[in-house]
């Protein structure tokens, strides 16, 4: 069985090739599913600059330069440190395009036992897309399934262009 759907991923092929751009992710909640996804679309090589899954604090800080003080209010997870996780992902892997996600995929106190996550998808360091996507599925493997495939589907729709 195969996670993500196959058309979606051969139209953001067509799409980075087509406009000869390249994309980076910064992942949590989705624990690599997004740059799963990506690396899979045929010649992913051509556009698919790379990605990072950082799970805590201490590594958003270290390695995607999330503010510290905010993010330690929010456990990680909020529009703001979707948002800087995205931008610096560009940074990092020299890319035109960027995704960033963090939330829950399995209840904990810290999230009051609710399930969401906040992604953002910047292009050249502007944010062009970002929001909270609350889940349907019921566990969390589906759930970060379904977290990265509305955030591929954010990055094809209209709207986003360069």
């Amino acid at each position: 069985m195969k996670p993500f759907d196959e058309n979606l991923l051969k139209a953001l092929g067509k799409k980075f090739t087509t406009s000869q751009t390249t994309i980076a992710v910064a992942e949590s909640v989705t624990s690599g599913a997004l740059q799963l996804a990506l690396s899979s679309i045929p010649n992913a090589s051509n556009f698919f600059q790379g990605g990072i899954t950082a799970y805590n604090l201490g590594q958003k800080y270290k390695h995607l330069h999330v503010e510290p003080i905010h993010a330690s209010r929010v456990n990680c997870v909020s529009a703001q440190v979707a948002e800087q996780m995205a931008i610096y992902a560009s940074q990092l892997f020299q890319s035109d395009w960027s995704i960033g996600i963090t939330g829950y995929a399995s209840p904990v106190p810290e999230s009051g036992n609710k399930l969401f996550a906040h992604y953002a998808i910047a292009f050249k360091g502007k944010i062009k897309s970002s929001g909270k996507i609350i889940p349907k599925s019921d566990t969390p493997e589906d759930i970060q399934f379904e977290y990265a495939d509305f955030v591929l589907r954010k990055l094809k729709g209209p709207g986003i262009n360069n």
